[in-house]
């Protein structure tokens, strides 16, 4: 027994919480993130939440981390020393991508191609073919690969992507390829497609692959010598990252696959924003995670999160089981600007950790919502128990000179500014509901991370939610969702199949295969085999159809009925889905097979708050600019003080050591007893 640490590296800060696994006891902190090197961000954390326990390094049991490290190196262009060896006569698999333009060009005139993560002068063909089944047509001609990569070299690539042609139903000729470079240039980073994504369709599968690659010299590093450091003190503690499917792995298996670390840090959020939301009674939420640099929404219905295997990471599609998660680049550190048309825009530019807003004092120029936030009266003197005294002055400067290109006042700007992020927070919602059919009226808001709650009861009453959840600790729930995953791995095998000719023992035994891997590897994770669940589902449709659905099988159904729900479910998922089904008119055809395999860890249990019932006291009050009224005094309450039960009615604002919730005017807000704030509409 010992200390179990989990750490949220975020754009702005590195959130931790530790609990002692003994006694339950729970501590968070909040420290300065450092983008240059995320591993010292990550130690500092350590060592701070380790002094505030009373605890040295050595009592550290395990440390848990999520992380957007993977996928800032996507957004900020890092693609310096890439290549690409494909099937000859594919050179241009990534030139030609889908042949279509995205929704909302109207046409090709009006789109221009997002920047390459390979140019065509990197990419390379492999002198060698196999069929749709994974039968050799042409032998892989180990000279010519040879002279194929040596080219690269030559050209200064220091990362090789490897995708050749249906190689994930033969991946005898990669493999040899990535032995050829391993021997020939040791010190070259190397991703094969039939490891990071044996699923078929070329472009998804190499720009799969070229983002792992791409990201693994950063990932691997900093993994690393963070975990290189940890053992140096805590020599039998567990380093575990979280995965953007809501799982973890040992930072090893992390490294050796980082794309699937491109949403670790929002996965925990959504898994720690469900757990508590089943203590406060609550099952179907939607989850807003508002943090420096952008906020992430989800949906979750009967506490388990909504998955997907496909996505956009800005231009650019990645394939990795994830949960389903939409980013919208709308954060604290956001920068208020004014677009060539004269239209003020907040986001997605960010002002970072460094130098952050303006009222950190750390060399900020330009506005961002943080400081439209202070100027308002929305937030303290000073954040995170005092550490940062925050700039109110220079913040008001800054917002009197945007007022005055648009002729209003400071005030009248920094409101706006906080409009138009609610705006941008909603739009990204709307994704995750409206577009999939959802009402989001019929859900609760669960809002956490550092600027959740300045924002939750605006973008309540924009989406007509009647109630909101703030969680306890909600600027490091991120952090406390580590705590409350599994273990977990992902298989697929591409097996494309009609049901007028399926052999269903061909079927049982491809999902055996994969089961027997997923049970393999989550063992060597150290759980227990009684520990170890398999969940099986296929990606499915109709024969003609371009894209699949996923349906799930009920756990413990094998054999011939796995298969038979298949083909009975599959039409209820796609009426569902689509509003429309072919049962009895149209072939069905499976795709792909898929194998969850997850080690369930013991959860802590969520503490109760020892508070006494009554009336809560304000603080304080300060003056507070509200859009439409003015400046008004506001009563200012101390979360950690206020009773259970006790209700208290907006307009009002509740500070805290990492987050300040703002409860406005028609909203009122309650207690439980698990210090859960729940706000609702005044009737």
């Amino acid at each position: 027994m010992g200390l179990r640490i989990a750490i949220d590296t975020g754009g702005t800060f590195t959130d931790v919480v530790a609990i002692d696994e003994a006694s339950g006891a729970q501590w968070a902190v909040k420290t300065p993130s450092t983008p240059g090197d995320p591993s010292q961000g990550l130690l500092n954390g350590i060592r701070k939440v380790c002094q505030a326990a009373g605890r040295d390094s050595a009592s550290v049991a395990a440390v848990l981390h999520g992380t957007t490290t993977a996928t800032n190196a996507v957004l900020e262009h890092k693609f310096e020393g890439l290549g690409l060896l494909v099937t000859q006569g594919f050179r241009h698999l990534i030139e030609i991508a889908r042949q279509s333009v995205p929704d909302g060009y109207g046409n090709s005139y009006f789109w221009v191609k997002p920047p390459r993560l390979v140019p065509l002068h990197l990419v390379r063909e492999v002198p060698e073919r196999l069929d749709h089944r994974g039968g050799v047509l042409s032998a892989l001609d180990e000279v010519g690969t040879l002279r194929a990569i040596d080219e690269l070299i030559a050209k200064g690539v220091t990362r090789i992507g490897v995708c050749l042609l249906h190689a994930y139903a033969n991946d005898t000729h990669e493999k040899r390829v990535g032995e050829l470079i391993a021997k020939r240039h040791p010190d070259v980073f190397v991703s094969l497609s039939s490891i990071v994504l044996p699923e078929y369709r070329e472009y998804e599968r190499a720009m799969t692959t070229l983002l792992d690659v791409m990201v693994k010299p950063y990932c691997k590093t900093y993994l690393s010598r963070a975990e290189n450091e940890i053992r140096l003190s805590a020599r039998d503690s567990r380093f575990l990252i979280m995965q953007s499917n809501g799982g973890v792995v040992t930072a090893r298996t992390a490294g050796d696959k980082p794309v699937t670390m491109l949403l670790s840090g929002p996965a925990a959020g959504v898994l720690g924003a469900s757990f508590m939301a089943d203590y406060a009674g609550l099952r179907n939420i939607l989850t807003i995670d508002v943090g420096g640099t952008s906020t992430d929404v989800s949906l979750v219905e009967d506490l388990k999160p909504q998955l997907t295997s496909y996505a956009l990471i800005e231009h650019y599609p990645v394939k990795t089981p994830m949960l389903d998660i939409a980013t919208v680049g709308t954060g604290g550190g956001s920068l208020a600007w004014i677009d060539p048309y004269g239209s003020l825009k907040v986001g997605p530019k960010s002002a970072g950790a460094d130098p952050g807003p303006i009222c950190y004092g750390k060399g900020g120029k330009e506005p961002t919502v943080t400081d439209a936030a202070l100027v308002l009266g929305r937030l303290p003197a000073a954040l995170v128990g005092g550490e940062i005294a925050l700039d109110k002055a220079s913040a008001k400067r800054a917002y009197d000179r945007l007022g005055e290109h648009f002729g209003m006042s400071a005030e009248e700007a920094a409101a706006g500014v906080l409009e138009i992020a609610a705006a941008n927070q909603v739009n990204g919602i709307r994704r995750v509901t409206v577009m999939k059919g959802r009402d989001p009226g019929l859900y609760n808001l669960v809002a956490f991370g550092g600027a959740g709650g300045l924002f939750a009861c605006e973008v309540a009453d924009f989406l007509g939610i009647a109630g909101v959840l703030s969680p306890p600790n909600p600027g490091n729930l991120s952090a406390f969702g580590l705590h409350v995953s599994d273990v977990k791995r992902d298989y697929i095998r591409t097996l494309v199949r009609q049901q007028s000719g399926a052999d269903h023992q061909e079927i049982e035994s491809a999902w055996r295969e994969l089961e027997a891997r997923g049970r393999s590897e989550i063992s060597a994770e150290g759980v227990p085999a009684s520990d170890i669940a398999l969940i099986r589902s296929a990606d499915m449709r109709y024969v003609g159809e371009g894209h699949e659905v996923p349906v799930p099988v009920p756990e413990g159904v094998v054999g011939d009925e796995a298969v038979a729900h298949l083909w009975r479910a599959f039409h209820q998922v796609h009426q569902q889905t689509f509003g429309f089904a072919y049962e009895g008119q149209q072939d069905v055809e499976l795709v792909n097979l898929r194998i969850q395999a997850i080690g369930k860890v013991h959860r802590p249990l969520a503490q109760k708050v020892e508070r006494a019932k009554g009336k809560p006291a304000p603080e304080g009050v300060r003056a507070v600019y509200w859009r439409g009224q003015g400046w008004r005094d506001c009563p200012i309450y101390r979360r950690e003080r206020l009773p259970i039960d006790g209700r208290l009615d907006g307009s009002a604002i509740v500070e805290e050591y990492g987050s300040t919730v703002v409860v406005p005017e028609g909203w009122f807000l309650t207690v439980d007893a698990y210090g859960n704030l729940l706000m609702r509409r005044t009737p």
